[in-house]
C-alpha cells in the first residue's frame, strides 16, 4: 500500500483536491486485513487535536480510563490538506487524524483512509443510531462510511431586538422564506452614514453560510455519485435572494467591509454595538454572547427554507484512519470511545464545571450525537434567568433535528470553495449569476475528475 500511497503524492499539488487518485474508493483493501475486534494495545499516534479545549481533555481523559493498555501519542498541530498526503507518502503515518468532514471524501475516493463499517461492528455501533442520519451521510461514500463524526452546531438566525424595536420591526417578519417581507425589514433596519453602512438589518453569513441559503432555497450543489452541480438551475434562487439582502444595504462590497470591522468575539461586538438587527450564526456563537447578556436583548428564529420549513446544514469534524496506520485496532477503538455517550457526557460535566467556575450560561454541546445532545441538555442546561437568550437556546435545540448534509463528495471542500468564488463574483457584478455558477462547476469538476481519474 505504501508503494501506492508513493505514487499519488508524486502528483501533489497545493491542495489534496488535485490529487490524482487510486479511484473507485476500493479502500477496503486497506481494512481487509484489520481485526478491529482485537485488544487495543500500543502506542497510538493521533493529529490534528488543535486548542483541545475542556470538551476535547474531558474525552480524551475518558478514553484513557477505558484503554489502559493503549498509550497515545498526541499531535496537537491543525489539519493539513498538504501535509496529510506529504505524511502519507514518506511513511510517517498517523493511527488518527481529526479533519473536517468535507475532506473525508476526498481521501476515502482515493484509498488514503479507511472505511470504518467494520470497526462499527467490533463495537456493536450503528452509525444512524450513534449519530444524527444527515451527519453520517457527510462521511459516506460508495455505501461505505469512512470516518467517526463528531459534532453539529446548527445554524439559526439571532435577532437584536433593540434594534428591532427602534425600527418597527417584528420577529415575525425576519422570515427567509417570505423575501418580501425579509427585505422590507432589513431596508427598515438599515442604517448608514456617507453611504457607507453603520448597522445591517440582516447579516446573511454570505460565503460562510453559503451552502445553507443556497440548499435552503432548494438549490443542490452535489449529485447522488457525489459529483458537483454548482450550475444546477436551482442554485440561482438563493443567490437571487442574497443578491436582494446585499443590495437593500449598499452592496456587497460596502456590507462585506463593514462585517470585516465587526468585534465579533471582543466588548463591542456586532449585537452590543447594535450593528445588526439580525445575524445568521452557528450555535457556538451564543456562548461569546452569553459574557455580554446584560448588555443585549436577544431571540432566535430558523432559517426557514423555501417552502417555510426550518433548515439547518451538518457542517462538523470527524476523525479518519489513514491507509498505512500501524495500530488500527487500537484507532478504532480510540474513537468510538472518544465520541461515546459517556464520554459526550463526560464533557457536559467538564463544561458544567467550567460555566460554573467563570459564572457564564451553558448553552449546551452539540455533539452529533442525538442522545447525547438531549442528556447533556437535560443535566446541564438550565434556565438563566434571562428569557430571551433561554430562547435562543432553545431555538438552536429545536433546529438541530431539521439537518442536510452538504453532501459527500471527492471534491467537497474544492466545491465548497468555488460555491463561494461564484457567490463573490455574482455579488460584486463581475458575472451574471449564471456564469459564475458555470465557471465555479467547471473548476469543481476538474477537481473531482482529478481525483477519481484512474
Amino acid at each position: 500500500m505504501r508503494k501506492r500511497i508513493t505514487g499519488i503524492a508524486a502528483v501533489v499539488a497545493a491542495s489534496a483536491v488535485v490529487l490524482t487518485g487510486c479511484g473507485g474508493g476500493g479502500g477496503g483493501d486497506a481494512a481487509a486485513d484489520v481485526d478491529f475486534t482485537a485488544e487495543p494495545t500500543g502506542t497510538l499516534s493521533a493529529w490534528g487535536f488543535e486548542n483541545a479545549d475542556d470538551v476535547g481533555t474531558s474525552r480524551m481523559d475518558h478514553a484513557a480510563e477505558e484503554l489502559s493498555e493503549v498509550e497515545v501519542d498526541l499531535d496537537a498541530t491543525a489539519f493539513d490538506a498538504q501535509k496529510f498526503t506529504t505524511r502519507l507518502a514518506s511513511g510517517d503515518v498517523p493511527d488518527v487524524v481529526q479533519m473536517d468532514r468535507r475532506y473525508v471524501t476526498t481521501y476515502a475516493a482515493q484509498d488514503l483512509v479507511m472505511p470504518l463499517d467494520e470497526c462499527f461492528e467490533a463495537h456493536d455501533v450503528s452509525p444512524d443510531e450513534q449519530w444524527y442520519p444527515f451527519v453520517v451521510d457527510d462521511v459516506t461514500y460508495e455505501d461505505a462510511v469512512w470516518a467517526v463524526p463528531q459534532f453539529y452546531q446548527p445554524p439559526a438566525i439571532m435577532v437584536n431586538k433593540t434594534v428591532l424595536n427602534e425600527a418597527g420591526v417584528s420577529v415575525e417578519e425576519i422570515d427567509t422564506s417570505n423575501p418580501d417581507a425579509l427585505i422590507g425589514a432589513i431596508e427598515k433596519m438599515y442604517q448608514a452614514s456617507g453611504g457607507v453602512p453603520t448597522r445591517l438589518g440582516l447579516d446573511p453569513q454570505t460565503t460562510g453560510q453559503s451552502g445553507l441559503w443556497i440548499l435552503g432555497m432548494g438549490g443542490q450543489l452535489i449529485d447522488e455519485e457525489g459529483a458537483p452541480t454548482l450550475d444546477d438551475p436551482s442554485n440561482v434562487a438563493g443567490i437571487e435572494l442574497l443578491q436582494q439582502i446585499a443590495d437593500a444595504q449598499g452592496g456587497y462590497a460596502s456590507v462585506k467591509s463593514f462585517t470585516d470591522s465587526f468585534d465579533t468575539f471582543g466588548e463591542n461586538n456586532q449585537f452590543v454595538a447594535n450593528q445588526v438587527g439580525a445575524q445568521v450564526n452557528a450555535q457556538w456563537y451564543p456562548n461569546v454572547l452569553s459574557t455580554y447578556v446584560d448588555q443585549i436583548d436577544v431571540e432566535a428564529v430558523p432559517f426557514r427554507d423555501s417552502e417555510g420549513e426550518p433548515f439547518s446544514v451538518a457542517s462538523g469534524t470527524a476523525f479518519v484512519i489513514p491507509a498505512g496506520a500501524e495500530n488500527p485496532a487500537a484507532a478504532c477503538a480510540w474513537m468510538i470511545n472518544l465520541t461515546s455517550d459517556d464520554a459526550w457526557m463526560a464533557a457536559g460535566e467538564a463544561r458544567g464545571a467550567t460555566r460554573a467556575a467563570d459564572g457564564g450560561i451553558n448553552t449546551g454541546l452539540f455533539t452529533g450525537s442525538p442522545a447525547a445532545d438531549e442528556a447533556i441538555r437535560e443535566e446541564w442546561v438550565a434556565e438563566s434567568g434571562n428569557a430571551g437568550f433561554d430562547q435562543v437556546i432553545s431555538t438552536y435545540y429545536d433546529v438541530v433535528e431539521y439537518g442536510e448534509s452538504f453532501g459527500s463528495s471527492p471534491a467537497g471542500q474544492e466545491i465548497q470553495n468555488e460555491l463561494n468564488n461564484a457567490i463573490t463574483a455574482a455579488l460584486l457584478g463581475d458575472k451574471t449569476i449564471e456564469e459564475a455558477l458555470g465557471d465555479a462547476q467547471e473548476a469543481a469538476m476538474r477537481a473531482y475528475d482529478n481525483v477519481t481519474a484512474g
